[in-house]
């Protein structure tokens, strides 16, 4: 999938999309499992695809600044998880999703357990 296809898709609020990571279907000790096996393990791996804006943080709404558009009174507490990042996340807290015979996760950031980020990667 593109990414000229991921720019129609905007996530939500403390949402994260992420793709699963491929895993191999032999373990380290040499065994192969069937297909399905990994899917079912309450941990998951997959790499951050697009975020959503984040916490939103409520506003004093000023006398003064009644002029503003509505759009300009709303603020978000950022998330911490970025595009690229391998993000290691509870199953159960996330929902999967098919999006053009590609298999996502929807996952709250409260779901996430810990990220790697390749610094080097990044602008």
């Amino acid at each position: 999938m593109g990414q000229e296809e991921l720019n129609h898709i905007h996530v939500i609020g403390d949402r994260v999309l992420v793709k699963p990571r491929k895993e191999s279907e032999r373990t380290d000790s040499g065994l192969y499992l069937p297909p399905g096996i990994r899917e079912k393990e309450k941990v998951q791996y997959g790499y951050v695809v697009k975020s959503g804006p984040g916490y939103p943080i409520p506003t004093s709404l000023d006398v003064e600044e009644e002029w503003k558009p509505e759009k300009d009174k709303i603020n978000y507490l950022p998330l911490q998880v970025q595009e690229g990042d391998l993000a290691v996340f509870l199953q159960n807290g996330s929902y999967e999703v098919q999006y053009k015979c590609d298999k996502f996760y929807i996952v709250p950031q409260s779901s996430i357990l810990m990220i790697e980020r390749d610094e080097s990667l990044l602008p």
